[in-house]
């Protein structure tokens, strides 16, 4: 529960530090919200933003890239409320804060799964489709549920049955479930669910690239606070820019089952967006579905940008329709920022920054003059406070000093399901969140992010930020890729390790790449090794899985990668 802000004369009204409570605070207006104590679900209230909104019901909602396949606004509400009507019939032990595992590619019938089951207050917990038997067991054992949603290919997978079994998406007993039949036969409903805030909404897993994978508990109320600053924001620029009146048309590259695609797919509801679909993705087929659809704007990771800064294939395509890239996942560097503008003068990039901790959502830009602040993942969003923590004394610090970024706010989630040691150790109780990024604000209140506290190399008595030289990589034209990780020193105690992927026809020697990094940073940061890889291992965000890189350096299997 955030403190009442101090009198604003206390507040830094350029960067929004308060220096009687060291905390920094938004800029932005605060957004209202319902009364906490009111109930309602986040599929009640993204409806309610709908229904306000310009959008017809005969306007797609939803459109499968791969096969043409439309779902209209009219058709997505009758089958969200067939599915809900279904549930409760043919699972009349299925009970408000019951878990339900989601085990699916990205499809049109996942966002009907998902509005239906949180309206009926059922906790929805998106997995990984491709996880192991392995991996699974350890997420059932986090979230405990009680039923699951998958497809006939990836049930397989499942470990063991759970109490109410599996549906399939892809039976015909599923679309039976989604029919219009099904109000038309006046199926009552078994009982009324009075769905509160507080109340779980989902369990959404953190990508485990630093340790084993967490199950994040997220309420309503989390994603209602997140959906309410995205709307507020979208309403303004709308009223900004006229032209912004036609429903915007929106790409998901992303898995709906990470917490970027998941609130941008609820967003786009509130919006009364046309979301196109991918369910595998393919650069060449993203550039298709851009020409095709006259798709205004995706949400993408940084590799996906340095690809389209580095593409020759992208001027095969009409993509005069695409205005606007939401990059998170990690930091993107001011020459790859500048190198996409130079050639996508009309594209504009807004970075933002957020945790699955934090629902996605914590910084971002609005605007072109913020977008410009190449390097940052701009400012805190609304209702939002933060402070910079120096990881050593504990002591709060002010604006350009590096420490580590704790974030307080109504998106913060509740814990981690099933460890109550790592959620003491991440929320305070004062409802800090230590996020473990290296962070500093600047004197206009933009935050940049340095690197993860734990993935820092530390050379000699020195620690090496990995993404500053990742992003020297990725800014040399020869290179397609990087990541780089500490390797253990006999005498520095790490070295910063290169993992680099050509672009194709390139031969860059490692000598090359070592000179290229030392002409451009000081002595201790330079690269001292390099291996050459196909691909650098990343998560369905984009965030290097640097844990797999660093396994395979030590077992001597970087030549096999």
């Amino acid at each position: 529960m955030a403190e009442t802000p101090p009198e604003k004369h206390t507040i830094d009204p350029c960067n929004g530090f308060c220096s009687q409570t060291t905390t920094f605070h938004s800029l932005r207006p605060p957004v209202p919200l319902p009364p906490p104590t009111m109930p309602l679900s986040l599929s009640s209230y993204t409806l309610s933003l709908l229904q306000h909104s310009s959008t017809s019901t005969t306007t797609p909602f939803l459109i499968d890239f791969a096969t043409g396949r439309r779902l209209l606004y009219s058709d997505f509400l009758r089958q969200t409320k067939s599915l809900s009507l279904s549930l409760q019939a043919s699972f009349p032990s299925l009970s408000k804060n019951d878990v339900a595992l989601i085990l699916s590619p990205t499809s049109l019938h996942l966002p009907v799964l998902h509005f239906s089951l949180l309206s009926l207050g059922i906790t929805i917990s998106p997995a990984n489709p491709l996880s192991t038997q392995s991996e699974l067991t350890h997420l059932i054992r986090l979230s405990n549920p009680v039923i699951a949603f998958a497809t006939t290919t990836s049930s397989h997978n499942l470990p063991f049955s759970l109490p109410l079994g599996t549906v399939l998406l892809d039976s015909p007993e599923f679309e039976s479930m989604i029919s219009d039949s099904v109000i038309e036969s006046d199926c009552k409903p078994n009982r009324v669910v009075n769905v509160n805030q507080s109340d779980s909404a989902a369990i959404l897993y953190s990508s485990g690239t630093t340790g084993r994978v967490k199950g994040v508990e997220l309420t309503h109320r989390n994603f209602i606070a997140l959906i309410a600053g995205i709307h507020h924001q979208s309403r303004i620029e709308i009223e900004e820019n006229a032209a912004a009146a036609e429903p915007a048309v929106s790409l998901m590259i992303l898995p709906l089952f990470h917490v970027f695609g998941f609130f941008m797919m609820i967003a786009a509801a509130a919006m009364g967006e046309t979301l196109v679909l991918m369910e595998r993705f393919d650069f060449e087929g993203m550039l298709r579905a851009v020409e095709e659809y006259k798709v205004n704007y995706m949400p993408v990771s940084p590799p996906l940008v340095v690809a389209l800064a580095k593409s020759e294939v992208a001027a095969k395509y009409n993509l005069t329709s695409l205005r606007l890239l939401g990059c998170g996942g990690a930091p993107l560097g001011k020459e790859v920022s500048q190198r996409f503008t130079a050639k996508f003068p009309n594209v504009e990039i807004v970075q933002g920054y957020g945790l699955t901790e934090t629902g996605g959502g914590a910084t971002g830009m609005t605007g072109p003059d913020e977008s410009k602040q190449f390097g940052s993942v701009g400012r805190l969003a609304e209702n939002m406070e933060a402070k910079i923590v120096d990881p050593t004394t504990g002591a709060a610090l002010p604006a350009a000093q590096r420490g580590e970024l704790w974030l307080r706010g109504p998106t913060v989630m509740k814990g981690y399901v099933g460890d109550d040691e790592a959620t003491a150790a991440t929320l305070d109780q004062e409802g800090w969140l230590k996020t473990g990024d290296l962070c500093y604000f600047d004197s206009h209140g933009f935050l940049y992010i340095v690197d993860r506290l734990k993935e820092l190399i530390k050379y000699k008595a020195y620690q090496v930020p990995p993404v500053e030289l990742e992003q020297l990589l990725q800014s040399n034209p020869e290179i397609a890729d990087a990541a780089v990780i500490p390797y253990p020193d006999e005498e520095a105690g790490q070295i910063p390790m290169a993992f680099v992927v050509r672009k194709p026809g390139s031969n860059i020697s490692e000598a090359q790449i070592i000179d290229f990094i030392a002409r451009q940073v000081a002595p201790y940061k330079k690269i001292r090794r390099v291996a050459f890889i196909n691909s650098i291992p990343k998560s369905p965000a984009g965030k290097i899985l640097r844990r797999e890189l660093t396994n395979h350096a030590l077992s001597g299997a970087s030549s096999r990668l």
